[in-house]
């Protein structure tokens, strides 16, 4: 199964800017239908193919050139930008920390071995042997009760067109992130700005990962072990090297396949909380199959960098807002699942599972 591609030129064109209290029926019947069907596919994949007429091949490459120049430096210099009192949400996670949900979750193991076998994932035998690093996109808060998961950004040395890139892959991607919250809140029945007016000054992040396919280039070595993000939505422009497989909600197990000038979109933790379960979170993994051990050979008699960048951004519900289901969703058989809670709170129990809540009295 090939994930179907949505187009946001049409809405942007004619969506932007209208009352947030807009609902489906006072778009145009094509433009409603296409709301209709990024919540449905949201719903039943749990991920989404975008191109975005703001979101640029060449913006990408770009972005992924400067990661795979900074990957490549030597641990010992990215280690500088490690921040675990901050819980690692800005600057760098080195290979060995970030600890994959399926590793810890008993719940979920018990799901993993019930699955048929050709669905299962590769279950990981320790952390994820990737990097990532942690950079804050938008405007913070001026008060808020969750500092660590608002902190100023961390800038490398040695990287003068660090701020500028970042912020502006970054803010392209959000904008994108946005236009799917919109579309997907009208999809589902809500006001068009349902999830965007709880998603003003979250913190959220352009994570992208490095893994190093000279060192991990081996076929069924796990990057990212079997999991759902925590946050809201989560973007990706296309990587150069593939291997990421994703879960749809009724089990099957996918290899994604992102096309030139698209962004992958994935549904969080947190969408699921504000639709009562409606749209699931969805589950993925990454690791080297047969394809990247393909793009690997190619990449290396072009000369071509080997680490495995993904321009990934997280995007989140604001730290001090409250998540819960949300209009029709209250009324749901299964909103009891999904307390009324403070999404800063949501955010630090779920790191703490997955070791990334730092201890907050390292200098």
């Amino acid at each position: 199964m090939e994930l179907p591609v949505i187009d946001l030129a049409p809405y942007l064109s004619i969506g932007g800017g209208d009352d947030g209290s807009m609902v489906g029926s006072e778009l145009g019947g094509g433009l409603s239908h296409l709301c209709r069907e990024v919540s449905l596919i949201l719903k039943e994949t749990g991920a989404l193919l975008v191109k975005d007429p703001r979101c640029t091949v060449e913006d990408n490459n770009r972005f992924i050139d400067m990661m795979e120049k900074y990957f490549e430096r030597p641990s010992e210099f990215k280690r500088l930008q490690e921040r675990p009192n901050l819980h690692y949400q800005v600057g760098a996670t080195p290979e060995g920390v970030e600890v994959p949900r399926s590793l810890v979750d008993d719940e979920m193991q018990a799901k993993l071995k019930a699955m048929p076998k050709e669905s299962q994932p590769s279950l990981p035998k320790g952390p994820d042997c990737k990097w990532r690093y942690m950079w804050r996109v938008g405007p913070r808060p001026s008060k808020t009760r969750f500092q660590e998961l608002n902190a100023e950004p961390v800038i490398p040395e040695g990287f003068p067109e660090w701020k500028a890139i970042m912020d502006s892959w970054g803010y392209k991607m959000i904008s994108a992130v946005e236009v799917v919250a919109e579309m997907a809140a009208i999809g589902f029945g809500l006001p068009k700005d349902a999830f965007t007016s709880v998603m003003k000054q979250g913190p959220h992040l352009l994570g992208p990962t490095g893994s190093d396919l000279s060192h991990y280039g081996q076929e069924g070595i796990v990057f990212a072990g079997y999991h759902y993000d925590l946050n809201f939505l989560t973007i990706h422009g296309r990587s150069r090297f593939p291997g990421l497989n994703i879960w749809l909600s009724n089990g099957q197990k996918v290899e994604v396949k992102v096309p030139e000038g698209c962004l992958l979109i994935q549904a969080g933790k947190q969408i699921e909380w504000l639709t009562a379960g409606e749209c699931q979170a969805g589950m993925h993994e990454v690791i080297v199959t047969n394809r990247t051990i393909e793009a690997i050979k190619l990449a290396s008699a072009q000369n071509r960098s080997l680490w495995r960048v993904s321009s990934t951004l997280f995007a989140h519900i604001a730290s001090d807002a409250t998540l819960k289901p949300l209009g029709h969703f209250a009324e749901s058989p299964l909103a009891g699942k999904y307390p009324s809670m403070c999404a800063g709170e949501f955010v630090e129990q779920e790191l703490a599972v997955i070791n990334l809540k730092g201890n907050k009295e390292e200098p």
